[in-house]
């Protein structure tokens, strides 16, 4: 059996899994990319023999993604990731507070039985669950930019002009780093890391083929549904951590009350409740509260609703959010075409999974990277309003690229 694609997911309040093999592949291109991917699902999973009675954890998902912009080809260094792909593993480990559980599928005419319960016996001899150490960082060799400081400074004073002539309210641009590191990329000890110093952020991965990686540690939630219940949020707005208590205050003081940061917070949250009116009833934010990571804090807004739409509905309802495209949000993807030196790929983009009931979890493909061998790209950027500064905002992205950095150099 080929060991690929793998996936992997992490989510701060719910089991992890992991899949290897694919039992099916679903991908799709263009603008009706959500709806193809659920079409194709659903034929899946309707020939799906699953017991009753079996635990929720064990349930087959379809794990994957989603590229930023609907017109994305995969070309590079994006080969292997179309406008969408998902997997349905054929082997799947989930992990959760009560037990490790072990779920094989199997789909099309080579099927049957007698293979699953083979597989689950060659499973169950090989596999050891332990505590796992991440080996030393790699180091890194040497970085380039794909968007130097001049070109940044250009792009922000470009979008800040149309933004007070009335063209835009908010745009987010986004820059990228080549990094090549001194040793070879290791996936799982990238992904111990991550989960070692952000276990509040969901953990991704999805690798489709031996020699690339698309993998993060995100922050934001786009979307969860469970029944008709429906969860999400807005996180807008980023100044950095303080090196004692007191200036770490004094940062979560000035993000709370600066104009500027309140109003690049907000726009997020109203668009957001705008969505979700098409989709979703009983639309209710809670109280905005500052949540911190460990190199940047920033405005978040929980919002709940109620819904009967399928997990895939709501990604696309939702995706892009202000956080990561911009207002109005035509326009402002356009801009971003226009005037980003690279190709987004899957980053800023929805990647989750979702199950047979049309249940799921996807978040927004943030503090993420694509490796290749020894070439890994993080991604990172910053939402752009009227009287942003240019300076400000490019001290901003750097702050966004250590999460990634952090995995291959280790303590500073």
């Amino acid at each position: 059996m080929d060991s690929r694609p793998n996936v992997v997911w992490a989510s701060p309040d719910g089991p992890a899994f992991g899949g290897y093999g694919a039992a099916c592949q679903v991908t799709a291109d263009g603008p009706e990319r959500f709806g193809a991917v659920r079409e194709r699902a659903e034929a899946v999973f309707a020939s799906v023999d699953r017991p009753s009675d079996a635990p929720r954890a064990t349930r087959p998902r379809f794990v994957g993604g989603f590229a930023f912009h609907g017109g994305h080809a995969p070309e590079s260094p994006w080969e292997g990731f179309p406008t969408a792909a998902f997997v349905l593993p054929h082997v799947q480990v989930t992990t959760g507070a009560d037990g490790t559980w072990l779920t094989v599928n199997a789909y099309g005419e080579r099927a049957s039985e007698s293979g699953v319960r083979d597989t689950i016996d060659s499973v169950r001899e090989r596999f050891a669950p332990a505590e796992r150490t991440a080996g030393p960082p790699p180091g890194v060799a040497r970085t380039a930019r794909t968007t130097s400081r001049d070109e940044w400074r250009r792009q922000v004073e470009a979008a800040t002009a149309r933004i007070r002539a009335g063209d835009l309210e908010k745009v987010v641009l986004a820059q990228a780093l080549d990094v090549t590191l001194d040793g070879p990329f290791s996936l799982p000890d990238a992904l111990e890391r991550l989960g070692t110093t952000y276990p509040d952020c969901f953990r991704f991965a999805f690798q489709p083929t031996d020699g690339a990686a698309f993998f993060g540690a995100s922050p934001e939630l786009l979307v969860t549904r469970r029944g008709e219940d429906l969860s999400t949020g807005a996180l807008a707005a980023t100044v950095g951590r303080g090196e004692t208590p007191d200036e770490d205050q004094q940062l979560e003081a000035d993000l709370r009350t600066s104009p500027k940061y309140r109003y690049e917070h907000e726009v997020v949250a109203d668009q957001i409740r705008e969505q979700l009116a098409a989709v979703a009833t009983d639309v209710s934010a809670g109280e905005r509260t500052v949540r911190k990571l460990e190199t940047v804090q920033h405005l978040f807004t929980p919002i709940t609703a109620r819904t009967d739409e399928h997990a895939l509905a709501l990604a696309e309802a939702l995706h892009p959010t202000p956080a990561v495209g911009g207002l109005p949000p035509d326009r402002a993807l356009a801009v971003i075409r226009e005037t980003e030196t690279f190709d987004r790929g899957w980053y800023a983009a929805p990647v989750g999974w979702f199950d047979a009931d049309g249940d799921g979890t996807f978040a927004v493909a943030l503090r993420s990277a694509l490796a290749r061998d020894r070439r890994v790209r993080p991604f990172a950027g910053a939402g752009i309003v009227a009287d942003s500064d240019p300076d400000t905002e490019w001290e901003e992205v750097q702050l966004k690229y250590r999460p990634i950095l952090d995995v291959f150099e280790g303590e500073r």
